[in-house]
Order: C-alpha cells, then sequence, then structure tokens
C-alpha cells in the first residue's frame, strides 16, 4: 500500500433526497359517480449511508468525491399509487472509520464491521394523497402534502487503522524496520526522522498457521497532543489496537523517560488509552555488549513486561511473538 495513497481523512457535503409530493387526485370513471379522492403518497427521499467494506483500506476512493447527492421520491399517483423511493447513496468505507459533523463535532457512529451500514442522513419524507384527509364531513379534499425537503450537512470521515499490535515509539526507534522483518510488509525505511508518515499494516505468522496484524504507527513527538506536528492525525490510530508495543531504541539517553513522556501523550490524547494492554521493546540490541545490557536492565522500573530484541540480527524475535500472542489471549 504505497503511502501517498494512504488516505485517513475526507471531508464532503452530503444531500439527502428530497420527498415526492402526495397526489390530490379525483377519482373520475365511467358509471362512479363521485368517486372521491384517490391521490396516493409520494416516494420518500434517497439516504446517504455509509457500508462498512473489509476490502478497503483506505478513504483514498472518496478523496475528490466532494459532493454526494441522494435521488429525490417520486410524486404519488391517481388509484393511490405511492410513487418510487428515491435511489440511496452506499459509500464504502473501511473498517475503523468514524463519521462526524464538520460543524458540530459529533460523532455521527463508527462502522468497525463488515456490511455495517451507519445511517449517515435521512432522506424527506413523501407527502401524504388527498385519500388520507377524507371524513364524514369532508368527503372531497383536493389538496395533499407536498414532501419534505432533503437535507445537506458537511461531514467528516477519519480511519483509525483497526491492528491487534501498535507500535508506538519516538521518531527513529525502529518501528518500521521491526514490522519488516516480523512481517511481509514493506514499510520505507532511512536513517532519519519521520521516514514514516502514514500507518503501515503487517500480518504477522505465528505457530500453528496463526497471524496477527501489527500497524507501524508514524512517530509521535512530545506536544503530539496538542496537534504538534502531526500529532492528533497519528495518535488517532492508536485508538483501535488491542496492545500497544512501546519500542524505544537501547542507545537512547534516558529510556525511563521515553517511556514516560509517550504515556503521557497517549493519556493528555484520550485516557482510555491507558486501560490497553502494554508492553515494550528496547530495539537495536545488537549494539550492546553484556555489561551495557546488564546496566540498562538494573535501571529500568517498569510495571508492564519487557524484552531486548535486534530487528537487525532477528535476536529474540521468536520470544517477542510468543509474549505479544499470550497478551493477545
Amino acid at each position: 500500500m504505497a503511502s501517498s495513497n494512504f488516505i485517513d481523512y475526507v471531508k464532503f457535503c452530503a444531500r439527502s433526497g428530497k420527498g415526492g409530493a402526495g397526489s390530490a387526485h379525483l377519482r373520475r370513471e365511467k358509471f362512479v359517480p363521485k368517486g372521491g379522492p384517490d391521490g396516493g403518497d409520494g416516494g420518500r427521499g434517497g439516504h446517504i449511508i455509509l457500508r462498512g467494506n473489509a476490502q478497503h483500506w483506505t478513504l483514498l476512493h472518496l478523496k475528490y468525491q466532494k459532493h454526494v447527492i441522494a435521488g429525490g421520491g417520486e410524486n404519488g399517483g391517481s388509484g393511490r399509487k405511492s410513487g418510487a423511493q428515491g435511489e440511496d447513496v452506499l459509500l464504502e468505507v473501511p473498517l475503523g472509520t468514524v463519521a462526524r459533523h464538520a460543524e458540530t463535532g459529533e460523532i455521527m457512529g463508527e462502522v468497525t464491521e463488515d456490511g455495517q451500514e451507519l445511517l449517515l442522513l435521512e432522506g424527506g419524507r413523501g407527502g401524504l394523497g388527498n385519500d388520507h384527509f377524507k371524513t364524514s364531513t369532508f368527503q372531497t379534499p383536493r389538496f395533499a402534502q407536498p414532501g419534505e425537503p432533503g437535507k445537506e450537512e458537511w461531514f467528516i470521515l477519519e480511519l483509525k487503522v483497526l491492528a491487534d499490535v501498535g507500535l508506538i515509539g519516538f521518531p527513529n526507534a525502529g518501528k518500521s524496520t521491526l514490522l519488516s522483518v516480523i512481517s511481509a510488509a514493506q514499510p520505507e525505511i532511512a536513517d532519519y526522522p519521520f521516514t514514516t508518515l502514514t500507518p503501515n499494516l503487517g500480518v504477522v505468522e505465528y505457530r500453528n498457521y496463526q497471524s496477527f496484524v501489527m500497524a507501524d504507527i508514524p512517530g509521535i513527538i512530545e506536544g503530539a497532543a496538542e496537534g504538534k506536528g502531526l500529532g492528533t492525525r497519528f495518535l488517532r490510530h492508536i485508538e483501535r489496537n488491542a496492545i500497544l508495543l512501546f519500542t524505544i531504541p537501547a542507545d537512547s539517553d534516558d529510556i525511563m523517560l521515553e517511556y514516560h513522556t509517550l504515556l503521557s501523550e497517549l493519556e493528555r490524547y484520550n485516557p482510555e488509552m491507558l486501560d490497553k494492554k502494554r508492553m515494550m521493546a528496547i530495539t537495536k540490541g545488537d549494539l550492546l555488549d553484556d555489561e551495557l545490557h546488564q546496566a540498562i536492565e538494573e535501571e529500568l522500573e517498569l510495571d508492564i513486561p519487557y524484552i531486548f530484541i535486534s530487528a537487525v540480527t532477528e535476536s529474540n524475535l521468536t520470544k517477542l511473538k510468543d509474549n505479544l500472542w499470550q497478551l493477545l489471549h
């Protein structure tokens, strides 16, 4: 999946269909004097509906669709015939899509399952025909209801990546390298910060033909919760990960400080993130000799499991997968 094609945010204008007008027809047939009202109802206007599609991984197909317009309902006819309903618009979205109102920020709903439908904008109701308004004392109503107009609103769709394990860390912590070795994913890798600007997903194969999904989340920086850099755009992808795997390089000046800084950013963005299962992978373990390894272990004061790994030498990667699998199950 090319990073330039990973679109996780779109804004568009949706307009539901107007309802059809009711008919004010009066029955006129030979040998049927004073046939009375027989106007049918108008059809409802088309809805705007989101539908989950597990085959979509991005909102790219909606990027250039700035206006979404549903069909209008048909007018009612004679003989109490109802008008046809307006054509609904079904927008297929990847799982993990959140819809919110562009002006108020109100969350309209979330699509998390394949085939799940979310009514985004309701079509206008069709008007009632004159047949509904006749009474014993008013037998020939010559009027009917007009259809309701459609609604027009601006919406924002945001994609939050769905994954079992999310890689959390500062830029250049070795997350992309780890994902490329442990799965078949091929993220861009380079020796400078912010090589990764969009999430990368990889399927990690496990024992007995089992697997789990790992996501390489772009590097977080201090102040990300306040929107520094592309902070909030990155942080929202972490919300849907079952396990948070903190990746901190072994050559870090202060591993505990980095860990608590990352925790602080997650808490400020959404305190519920701290309820997720956590684990730490200390990367670039091939840079350590036994003495440095021991010194780092003595400084660690963690309440979560941790492991020293090296993506270059593939040291402890099998053990890492075992630990993650146990946390998942």
